[in-house]
């Protein structure tokens, strides 16, 4: 058996099935996400990794239920999040996103310890089990606080100050500890070290990844650094213009990139075995594709150095929808020539 079956095991983690998003109403339409089908295994990172406007940010918000789907469904543990009533609702707390800017996303009036508190989890905490007492109660939840600021290593007494005190780092990890105080099964960390100095990334993403192996959490991680991506990620995912390019594992998509344009991000990470390649640029359009007028085709092909720019005997990429058939490609990879590395 496949698994796949009724027989099978149950599916565990936030799978992701056609989720599309559709903004504005006729002539203005267009589609920040189309036809994403995407997978977070529960006790693995996926980074999904793309340039700025791509539609990263989109998919999480429509992952957690911010912005509405237009079609496809969010599934966690092979439930629809979709549903209706308070069991729904619960379930939908189990999937937590933290922003990147990590000001914006804490009440500024508000103390640490009272934004963490208020996050904190009914029925699946010490505070809801320490009766019927004010007093109690208090003093559990304070407990509680203590327990996530330990968690993402902050000294408990950031409890008493306002975020306005702390440094970027440190406003981080008080995000990090929120989202945590609802004990989530899948945590989706949106460009979370983007907004911080490049001193404190590193530390914020050792934290991340110690935090999601102790606690088991599944994880998407996205980031426009593909560099950072593949410091964390199990899976590697790529997107373009609304859609996923590319998916395989981080070794497989760093060693042996099948789509063009995964290949482009990798040659933009900076190395010291690499030459200077300063000014050459991908030949084609270098501006992404305008995602309220995308091209015809393969959306990558105005910018492709594989595509229909450099070789007349591939006027299949102007014309056709390379996504249609990516599943049976080498990494999912939306491309007619998926591994072809070079023009001809």
């Amino acid at each position: 058996m496949s698994g796949l079956g009724p027989s099978g095991p149950e599916p565990s983690g936030l799978e992701l099935s056609g989720l599309t998003v559709r903004f504005g109403s006729g002539q203005r339409a267009f589609r920040a996400v189309d036809g994403a089908d995407l997978q977070v295994p529960a006790g693995q990172v996926v980074g999904l990794v793309g340039e700025s406007g791509s539609g990263k940010s989109t998919l999480a918000k429509a992952a957690v239920g911010l912005v509405p789907l237009s079609a496809g469904r969010v599934l966690l543990n092979g439930e629809n999040l979709a549903a209706r009533g308070r069991a729904a609702r619960a379930r939908r707390r189990s999937i937590q996103l933290v922003f990147q800017d990590p000001y914006a996303s804490l009440d500024p009036r508000m103390r640490v310890g009272e934004s963490i508190g208020e996050a904190i989890r009914p029925g699946h905490d010490d505070v809801s089990q320490a009766g019927r007492e004010g007093r109690d109660r208090r003093a559990a939840r304070a407990a509680e606080v203590t327990r996530l600021l330990e968690l993402v290593s902050l000294d408990p007494a950031c409890a008493g100050v306002l975020p306005r005190a702390l440094s970027g780092g440190q406003r981080q990890r008080v995000a990090l500890a929120r989202a945590l105080a609802a004990r989530p099964s899948v945590l989706i960390a949106d460009e979370i070290t983007s907004a911080l100095d490049v001193s404190v990334q590193g530390a914020v993403l050792n934290l991340v990844r110690d935090l999601q192996l102790r606690l088991g959490l599944g994880m998407l991680f996205i980031s426009h650094n593909l560099a950072v991506v593949r410091y964390v990620a199990d899976v590697i995912a790529v997107m373009y213009c609304g859609r996923l390019v590319e998916v395989a594992s981080a070794a497989d998509v760093v060693q042996r990139p099948q789509h063009p344009y995964t290949q482009e991000l990798l040659a933009s990470v900076p190395s010291l075995h690499r030459a200077d390649t300063t000014g050459t640029g991908p030949p084609g359009d270098a501006e992404p594709a305008d995602p309220h007028h995308p091209p015809a085709g393969c959306r990558f092909h105005p910018r492709c150095p594989i595509g229909p720019h450099h070789r007349t005997d591939r006027e299949l990429c102007r014309q056709s929808d390379p996504g249609a058939d990516a599943p049976a490609r080498p990494h999912r990879a939306a491309c007619f020539f998926a591994g072809s590395l070079a023009p001809a």
